[in-house]
Order: structure tokens, then sequence, then C-alpha cells
């Protein structure tokens, strides 16, 4: 039996990388998916049909996190569509890199909007279609957190912040039977990466060697564990940070 059969997923930013491939593998464990994005909605439309065409079941809701509007119409849509929510993967996330010096008010407000405030609010929003069993959420952050590489001070600070408050929502939760746990990726070949000039790069090749495993990660790396954390095969881990970096945070 699939492990999240009669589960029902809502993935943030879920068009493309790390998010989509999180969206394919929960629907693939079982779960109806809510496949959220904040553009484009040509991507998550191709990540709903591939879903469908593989036999299992999913929506596009637009949205974006940093706007509480968008937030309560995701859930809204959800709710019309499946009824409730069991799992909730906080994946919606922006980055910029610049050294101090070129750090702005603007900067700082727009990764904190959307990487701290809008998973705030969306996990608040989404507490009222959880049922009395509980769930899952499951907080995708990053190996920034810790290792704070330069010119990375306010994306770092974001990911620290989603480490801190996925340990304080696991007490605060608990009693109804919520677990929150985050996963901390390492560098990812994504959309994003390659589009941002990462891909192929001396950034890349850095990473490389600073991994045991020897290589990049692929978004199929962290959709694994990812769905492992929003099962019942994971009924008795809370609060955690999982760092998914083939070793690189070692």
């Amino acid at each position: 039996m699939a492990k999240l059969k009669g589960k029902v997923a809502v993935v943030t930013g879920a068009s493309k990388g790390i998010g989509a491939a999180i969206a394919k593998q929960l629907a693939a464990d079982g779960a109806q998916v809510v496949v959220n994005y904040a553009t484009s909605r040509e991507g998550a439309d191709k990540v709903v049909s591939e879903i469908t065409q593989a036999g299992g079941k999913a929506i596009a809701v637009g949205g974006s996190v940093a706007s509480e509007a968008d937030i309560d119409k995701l859930f809204a849509e959800t709710q019309t569509a499946y009824g409730k929510v069991d799992i909730l993967i906080n994946n919606a996330g922006v980055y910029g890199f610049a050294p101090l010096e070129q750090v702005t008010a603007a900067e700082y407000k727009r990764q904190y909007d959307t990487n701290v405030l809008g998973l705030l609010l969306t996990t608040k929003a989404a507490l009222p279609y959880f049922p009395t069993e509980g769930g899952s959420v499951v907080n995708i952050s990053s190996i920034v957190s810790t290792l704070a590489p330069p010119a990375a001070s306010v994306y770092s600070s974001t990911k620290g912040a989603v480490d801190t408050i996925t340990k304080s929502l696991a007490k605060e939760l608990a009693a109804r039977k919520i677990r929150v746990n985050a996963i901390n990726p390492g560098f990812v070949v994504t959309e994003g990466t390659q589009s941002a000039g990462l891909a192929d790069s001396d950034f890349e090749k850095d990473a490389v060697a600073r991994t045991p495993l020897g290589r990049v990660g692929n978004p199929q790396d962290i959709a694994s564990p990812v769905s492992f954390l929003a099962s019942d095969e994971a009924r008795w881990i809370t609060g955690e940070t999982i760092f998914v970096s083939g070793g690189a945070a070692i």
C-alpha cells in the first residue's frame, strides 16, 4: 500500500525544481497533491499533468506565500478540492547573494517576507484544515543555515530562522499531533541554479570538492526524504533538521 494513501499534501513553490520533485514523489506515494505556484502557471500545470498521467491526483493553485490573501485562497481551494490538509511542505523560497556593502532593506524584506514570514503565515493558515489525528509539516531549509558562507548574510539568516522556527513549532504543535521537521539541502542543480549561472560553474566545482559523496544533488535526492518525514514511518520524529547534502555540512 502507498504510504501516503488517503493523505492530502500542499506543496508551496512546486512549479519547478525541488518543489516539483517533492509534489511528484508525494503523489507517487499515494497523496492527493496541491501544487502551489507564485508565477509559473505553466510549470505548475506541467507538474499536475505528470502526476495525473502517472495515475495520481493533483491540482494547481496560484498564490504567493508573501501575501496573506493568497495564502487564504490557497487553503480555501484546497478545502474545496480535498476537504483537509494532512501534509504541508513549506518549500517556497527566494535567495540572493551580496556582500554587506550591497545589502539593502528592500532585499532583506524580499527574502524574509517569503522565506520566514511566508512560512509562518502559511503554517498558521493550514492549522484549521489538519484533522484531529494530526499531520506533518516539512520546512525546506538549507545547509547555509549553519555553513553561513560569505556574501550570504541575509539568505543564510533566513534559513537559520527556519531551523529555529522548526524546533519551536514542533514543541508548540505537538499537542495537536502535528510533527514539524526541516530538510536542509546542499547544493542542488535545478532550473533556478542553472538560470543563476551556478550550474557547471566554479561554484559547483567548489561545492563538489566540499562534499564527501563527491557530487551535487538533484531534486529527487530531496524529495525522497521529504516523503519519509511526511509519512507515518517518521511518526516519532519531530523538531529535527536533517541535512541532505552528501555530507557537505559535516
